[in-house]
């Protein structure tokens, strides 16, 4: 007796689709992962990305985004931290002259 298809809803294949391209596997692997046909996560990725010229995130591209949100992160802090700084001067600066 032959394979019985199966069928996944919409929902399903678009959290797939955002779950490839978080992923650093490659869609062989993640397909293999998920056991589901590399074609059909294809179609899905045509039909389903955001943005359709957009190209996928490569491994390489993930870890430079995380890198560049990181050193955001480090950045807003350090700014976080001059502006306590500078509130606090201006008090003691506010003081001294009155």
């Amino acid at each position: 007796m032959g394979k019985t298809r199966q069928h996944y809803n919409d929902e399903f294949k678009l959290q797939t689709v955002k779950y490839i391209q978080e992923q650093t596997k490659n869609i062989p692997q993640i397909a293999e992962e998920l056991n589901i046909p590399e074609s059909t996560l294809q179609q899905w990725m045509v039909k389903y990305r955001k943005f359709e010229n957009e190209p996928l995130l490569t491994p390489e591209a993930l870890r430079e985004r995380d890198r560049k949100i990181k050193t955001q992160a480090k950045e807003i802090a350090d700014l976080q931290e001059e502006i306590e700084i500078l509130k606090k001067a201006m008090h003691i600066f506010s003081k001294e002259k009155n």
